[in-house]
């Protein structure tokens, strides 16, 4: 059995023990341990992690661990470039989509509003999820340390936040979805594409009032929801205008 150091940075932290946050410490580890699972042990989701140095020089996830060793472990970076130095995954996602777990209903259907294909169920299991990640290159929404800690799982993110709003907040300064959100053009209940009504083919479909007092409406061909400019529609677009503006 080999000892090593291991510190983590910024808000990998938040997945260890009072006593190990924002210090080094030491870890016993197994002939043959990778970093991956030295990692995942100590309870970050492999997920979570952008780059790792070890005695200061940059290593994938299947490096073993061996005496002495001294390890740092770094989150998704914002601003600083890190394209000199290893990243663990080949590339971003070409397109951004994700797939949420059964707690993040709210979060999804706020996804969908702000135009990001978003996958959710609250019926899936940990291996749909998997299943979905994989085959159509999704990004995995969770709460769940051990769904995002899956070898077949490589691009997700554990959302930290419990509200909604403050959920959404969350993955778009994460991810820097500001500039690609594309709003109103999914329907928040199925994900399909939202598509302009002419006002004369709704008539039966909403209130006498809604009708009466709004021009515009967009309806999903799926699920025959309209949708118009009410008072959901605009604490929607404030939120998703107060995310653009930081």
């Amino acid at each position: 059995m080999a000892t090593v150091t291991f510190r983590f940075y910024e808000e990998l932290n938040d997945f260890l023990p009072s006593s190990r946050r924002k210090t080094a410490f030491c870890y016993a580890c197994a002939p043959g341990e990778t970093v991956k699972h030295a990692i995942e042990a100590l309870g970050v989701p492999h997920t979570e992690v952008e780059l790792i140095l070890v005695d200061g020089e940059s290593v994938g996830f299947d490096r073993i661990l061996t005496e002495g060793d001294r390890i740092a472990v770094y989150p998704v970076f914002e601003v600083f470039d890190v394209a000199p130095l290893l990243r663990l995954r080949e590339s971003p996602l070409r397109v951004t989509r994700f797939v949420a777990d059964a707690h993040l209903g709210a979060l999804a259907a706020k996804l969908r509003m702000a135009g990001f294909d978003t996958l959710y169920d609250n019926h899936f299991d940990d291996d749909e999820i998997e299943a979905l990640a994989v085959a159509e290159r999704r990004i995995v929404l969770s709460r769940d340390r051990e769904l995002l800690k899956r070898r077949a799982i490589t691009h997700g993110c554990y959302v930290h936040a419990q509200k909604p709003a403050e959920q959404l907040r969350e993955i778009f300064t994460r991810l820097d979805l500001f500039a690609s959100a594309r709003p109103f053009s999914l329907c928040m209940a199925c994900n399909a594409p939202l598509r302009e009504i002419a006002k004369g083919d709704i008539e039966t479909r909403v209130p006498s009032d809604v009708f009466a007092g709004h021009a515009r409406f967009v309806t999903c061909d799926v699920c025959r929801r309209v949708y118009w400019e009410g008072s959901h529609w605009r604490r929607m677009r404030a939120l998703l205008d107060e995310l653009a503006s930081r």
